[in-house]
């Protein structure tokens, strides 16, 4: 028996209009916190707290409109399974990250001063070889 797995790669076109449509909104949202920050005559400096929302906003609501994308939809199918994932981990106790740390420390201060010395004696040989050492 001969089955194949058929993977529908085609992505619709209100799809790729809300996916267009979001790029566009989070560039004019850039746009307008930064062009809202300086005083342009007609009215004045917007607050930092009232571009910060409107941000908020504009991100909350490309946000929404990506999640119904069927690229969206995949995504947050994917978190979900991420987070099962997470929690599947067995973490290493406080004791053991301790160890493990102070281990790491010990061996980067040993490979440090094996390298200083190393060095220490390649510069006091190329001193020799060209004469400038004593």
């Amino acid at each position: 028996m001969n089955t194949h797995a058929e993977s529908s790669t085609s992505i619709s076109v209100i799809d790729i209009v809300k996916q267009v449509f979001s790029v566009v909104l989070v560039i004019a949202g850039v746009a307008g916190f930064y062009y809202f920050s300086v005083d342009h005559g007609d009215f004045k400096e917007v607050g930092l707290l009232y571009r910060v929302l409107g941000l908020v906003v504009i991100f909350s609501t490309v946000l929404a409109m990506f999640m119904t994308t069927d690229l969206g939809k995949v995504v947050w199918a994917f978190a979900l399974e991420s987070r099962q994932e997470v929690r599947k981990v067995v973490w290493p106790t406080r004791e053991e990250t301790m160890r493990t740390t102070l281990l790491v420390f010990a061996m980067v201060f040993i490979v440090g001063l094996i390298l200083w010395v190393l060095d220490m004696f390649l510069f006091w040989g190329v001193r020799y070889l060209t004469g400038q050492g004593g």
